[in-house]
């Protein structure tokens, strides 16, 4: 188990604002890895494009053949050879991938970040990534597909919730203090 690193797993539903709390973090020092870019690496690996439901379908097959943990598994490798000893993972869904981290990194905290769905919707709507949701029957269907992997236990079983339904200053803020805080608990 690596004791040498401080790793913040972050858990919500799409659109709750996981990228803007992993950008504050790197603003202070923390490296990002996203379990979504694995996915979005092996959807384009199979030669398929990138939309809502190209990414749900793999998703869901590589948990099927590789079981509920095998994006966070391919995830470790990726912090264990990293230089910093601050570590945000952006991404996770389910207890399966919590209990990965927990096994490897002593210092693993989960956030959820929560975020009402009419104000997720917004959000994704302007975020323009290839693999955001059209419409609300499209964004309806993301959210069941996450919530099927058990999405919804790793929020409610988190070390810490964060509400984003506010401005984007107010939610930098609340991120730096909670940075702040569990670096001052951080024993290396």
């Amino acid at each position: 188990m690596n004791v040498s690193k401080l790793v913040i797993g972050l858990t919500g539903m799409p659109g709750a604002g996981k990228t803007v709390f992993v950008e504050t973090a790197k603003t202070v020092g923390y490296v990002a890895v996203s379990m979504g870019d694995v996915v979005r690496e092996e959807t384009q690996r199979r030669g398929l494009e990138l939309n809502p439901q190209n990414v749900g379908m793999v998703m869901l097959d590589l948990r099927s053949k590789g079981g509920s943990n095998v994006i966070a598994e391919r995830c470790v490798p990726k912090i264990e050879t990293n230089n910093s000893d601050r570590i945000v993972i952006d991404g996770l869904r389910s207890l399966n991938e919590v209990a990965v981290f927990k096994a490897h990194f002593a210092g693993f905290k989960l956030v959820a970040v929560h975020a009402a769905s009419v104000t997720r919707f917004a959000r994704l709507s302007l975020r323009g990534r290839s693999d955001d949701p059209k419409t609300f029957e499209v964004f309806y269907e993301r959210d069941m597909r996450e919530l099927s992997v058990g999405l919804g236990n790793a929020i409610a079983l988190s070390d810490h919730v964060t509400v984003n339904n506010g401005g984007i200053e107010v939610f930098n803020t609340e991120v730096k203090k909670y940075l702040e805080m569990i670096e001052a608990t951080w024993t290396p």
